[in-house]
């Protein structure tokens, strides 16, 4: 296509969504928001043991170098110049860590992704070197609960078990980041120059990083026995990082990073105290709004940084409810039971019946987080009778994801004390009109969904956009785009939610202390016995009792 031909739009900003399933590039006119193209590559996920979940590094970041030139290429089929990109930001799967060597530019392990369970044993070592064994004993700093969720005990565990990564720390080779630093890096020269940064609202996932003063804490990284020479510097989320050095989009700025529920926050143009938003993924997380200081919970939510759209402009702060198990639930029906052949199909499934006929499934595949973070739940399916079918289940599974956001939603309007009027929602598995019907009876409040899905990708477009030495985006009030919504009003009368509620609580309660974590050697290894409830024991203790007395009859 000749030059002449090509469509000007304006400026365009692109942005980066790297999530735990798939790795997408979206290009955005910054002007009216309005999605021009963009490419998915699905992501694998690697389970080397129970509990252990895993991805390689390197093929993230040639997924995006991928994800990019394919954007590239269908943009140019359309006529649309890509000189007009004038910015990338940059949202990322959060808590998932990655060690790299700085000199080689390899990664040192791969990345241990964010519900990954194998550090529980480091978590209770944690906790029992603090006053009382309590778990929020660095919640005052943090935000956060000392858990297997945050990427600090990730790097413990990497610097314990991992001779590569401890000898490169050692030997000051060794780098540290989430997903965004490793990516930035990368794309802005890796080991020939490369910016290792990371910004707030990812810092403030690692547990390394005071939510009061936005910088890591020396007292944290000695709790946690971490160099802190290996850590990124923090920026704001709305900042030129670096230029791209390779590609079709060399010398493009990266200029916006956000943790992807941050980034859906503002793609949802949450800026209010107040406002929030929930997305449905791989997991579940409903941001709540807080305005410009931090609050702590006393119901068992995250203090996090929403966002700091600049480096000159203050930080904005979140209350958080995370779900482990969301959309990982249908992916668990699909590959795991086969009672469906792909996601799609679970509403069409569960439409057939329009009930669970009193089963309820607790997926608790990665323990529970909000508002327990009880890493002994496992998952449990409960209430079953010989009329239960796969339709049944798949219904308890949507509604498990519905009953999941009612606990943190609970326990949000507890903290706030303002109840919430109506819950905006985004991700994936919104397209799923039944769950969204199913999870406004269950909040007794209306569900609204944007016509424009791709919240998380246009939040880091707009921090990219609107950072200063780029400015094609404007984020003041009066020149955000408005966006058409879907909305879902409750059709169920209040006391039958409390009901089905009630029950999903109890089954909930039946799902705790299943895991035990006892270990067998030096190296942490637990017997395949400490995950078995504790009536096995009791059950075994039996039948050897009686073996041993038919045993000693028949002598």
């Amino acid at each position: 296509m000749a030059a002449s031909d090509r469509i000007m739009l304006g400026p365009l900003v692109g942005a980066i969504d790297q999530g735990t399933s798939s790795t997408r590039f979206l290009v955005f006119n910054a002007k009216t928001a309005e999605l021009l193209s963009h490419h998915q590559v699905e992501i694998k996920q690697k389970f080397p043991k129970e509990g252990w979940v895993e991805q390689d590094p390197m093929q993230i970041l040639q997924s995006v170098y991928e994800c990019m030139e394919r954007t590239c290429e269908k943009l140019a089929q359309l006529g649309i110049d890509i000189s007009n990109i004038k910015a990338i930001g940059v949202s990322n799967q959060r808590e998932t860590t990655v060690v790299w060597d700085k000199i080689t530019g390899e990664p040192l392990y791969n990345a241990i992704v964010w519900l990954d369970l194998r550090t529980q044993s480091t978590v209770e070592r944690l906790i029992n070197r603090t006053p009382g064994k309590n778990k929020n004993h660095l919640k005052h700093k943090t935000g956060l609960p000392i858990s297997t969720y945050f990427s600090a005990v990730k790097l413990r565990w990497l610097m314990d078990n991992v001779d590569e990564v401890r000898s490169a720390v050692h030997s000051g080779r060794a780098m540290f980041g989430t997903i965004d630093s490793w990516l930035i890096w990368s794309l802005t020269g890796a080991k020939n120059g490369g910016v290792h940064c990371t910004d707030v609202t990812n810092a403030s996932r690692t547990m390394l990083f005071n939510v009061h003063t936005l910088d890591w804490d020396p007292e944290l990284c000695q709790f946690f026995d971490i160099p802190m020479e290996i850590l990124p510097k923090v920026r704001s989320s709305s900042e030129i990082y670096g230029l791209i050095k390779s590609g079709s989009l060399t010398g493009v700025p990266i200029s916006g990073c956000l943790g992807d529920q941050s980034a859906a926050l503002v793609g949802q143009m949450c800026f209010k105290d107040g406002q929030a938003k929930n997305t449905y993924g791989t997991g579940c997380f409903l941001l709540y709004n807080t305005g410009q200081k931090p609050v702590m919970s006393e119901h068992g939510l995250l203090t996090t940084v929403a966002y700091k759209l600049g480096r000159d402009k203050s930080a904005c702060y979140a209350l958080e409810g995370s779900v482990a198990i969301a959309g990982a639930v249908v992916c668990w029906l699909k590959d795991n039971l086969g009672i469906i052949q792909s996601p799609e199909e679970v509403e069409k499934l569960a439409a057939s019946v329009g009930t669970s006929y009193g089963c309820y499934f607790v997926p608790a595949f990665s323990g529970l987080y909000a508002p327990y973070w009880e890493p002994s739940a496992r998952g449990i399916i409960c209430g079953l009778t010989q009329f239960t079918n796969r339709s049944h289940i798949a219904f308890a599974a949507l509604e498990a994801v519905c009953f999941q956001t009612r606990e943190i939603l609970d326990a949000m309007n507890k903290d706030s004390g303002i109840p919430l009027k109506q819950l905006q929602v985004d991700g994936g598995m919104t397209n799923n009109k039944l769950l969204m019907q199913l999870q406004a009876d269950i909040l007794c409040i209306p569900v609204v969904k944007p016509s424009m899905p791709e919240t998380t990708a246009l939040g880091a477009a707009m921090a990219a956009g609107a950072a200063e030495g780029v400015r094609v985006w404007s984020l003041e009030p009066e020149d955000l785009t408005a966006v058409t919504c879907e909305r879902f009003e409750p059709q169920i009368n209040p006391e039958e939610s409390e009901f089905r509620y009630a029950r999903w609580k109890k089954a909930v309660a039946k799902s705790m202390n299943w895991e035990t974590t006892e270990p067998l050697n030096g190296n942490g290894e637990t017997s395949i016995f400490s995950s078995l409830p504790l009536g096995f024991y009791i059950l075994a203790s039996m039948f050897m009792l009686i073996g041993a007395k038919y045993i000693s009859g028949l002598k």
